[in-house]
């Protein structure tokens, strides 16, 4: 897929479910996505992965725009996984093929953190029938578990589990910092 096509399917989910108070500059997203491949190659993984990057609004702060996995259920390219390294380290049978931390740094896109998970959110419901692995705080992970989140009976859930653990119906969402 082009720059041009990504570039086009984000602006389209803007269209279809636009943020309050935030009106993209389309030719400086273009523009710094030229600027940074490695920005444009973790855009097209979110794509092709089946995330469905969606723009959910800007840092206040440093003024990068935030992407995030906008697709109705956990990516299907991204689920069967446990948590991190250490948590695949531990299982001793049936291992999945990775983790989703792992994957995501191979990407060079951070998990959705609690916070972010529920700003995707309030752009209308995802994980109904799938949950999504979130990042983890530290003092979680040091006890062996890990948070993840979905939605259902009409509100958000975040919820714990091992993080060694891992589902078919189980992935993650990730942040792109543009």
């Amino acid at each position: 897929m082009s720059l041009q096509a990504i570039l086009e399917a984000v602006q389209q989910r803007f269209v279809a479910q636009p943020v309050a108070e935030l009106t993209p500059d389309w030719a400086e997203f273009g523009g710094r996505l030229q600027q940074a491949p490695e920005k444009l190659r973790a855009l097209q993984w979110m794509e092709d992965s089946g995330g469905e990057p969606a723009l959910i609004g800007v840092d206040g702060h440093s003024g990068d725009y935030l992407i995030a996995d906008g697709s109705a259920e956990t990516p299907k390219g991204r689920r069967s996984l446990c948590y991190d390294e250490a948590a695949l380290a531990q299982r001793k049978e049936h291992k999945p093929a990775g983790s989703a931390m792992q994957l995501a740094a191979q990407y060079g896109v951070t998990l959705l953190t609690e916070e972010e998970y529920r700003r995707l959110q309030q752009r209308g419901p995802v994980d109904q029938k799938t949950s999504s692995w979130l990042a983890t705080p530290p003092e979680v992970r040091a006890e062996g578990g890990a948070i993840f989140g979905d939605y259902r009976y009409g509100r958000v859930f975040i919820y714990h589990n091992g993080a060694q653990s891992y589902y078919a119906s189980r992935g993650f969402r990730v942040l792109l910092r543009l």
